[in-house]
């Protein structure tokens, strides 16, 4: 289960009502690449393709392919606002280690 908290939602609800033309949900995936072995991706997307495991919260859908659903599976996502940056955070208890931007791990 991937864990989203309110800030989260309410920052993926405003981008996704922002979005021109509108988007279906929020695209969470893990790819090869980054500092570590393996680096966060998301993004808008119209809908959810077939292999991808739905998350719903709160009227938010989440999209995430079975492949990263793996490697993020008990991770709680956050949007933290900060005095020099904004931006999700990850925290994953499938990670071995995580470079000091919190975007790839290990």
């Amino acid at each position: 289960m991937i864990n989203l908290t309110d800030n989260a939602v309410n920052a993926a609800k405003r981008a996704i009502s922002a979005s021109a033309p509108p988007a279906g949900g929020l695209r969470i995936a893990v790819e090869m690449g980054g500092c570590a072995e393996f680096k966060y991706t998301m993004g808008l997307a119209a809908s959810a393709e077939p292999d991808d495991t739905v998350i719903e919260r709160d009227g938010l859908k989440v999209f995430v392919d079975n492949k990263s659903h793996q490697h993020l599976a008990g991770t709680t996502i956050d949007f933290v606002v900060a005095l020099e940056s904004a931006g999700f955070t990850f925290d994953n208890p499938n990670a071995k280690s995580c470079c000091s931007c919190g975007k790839s791990f290990s």
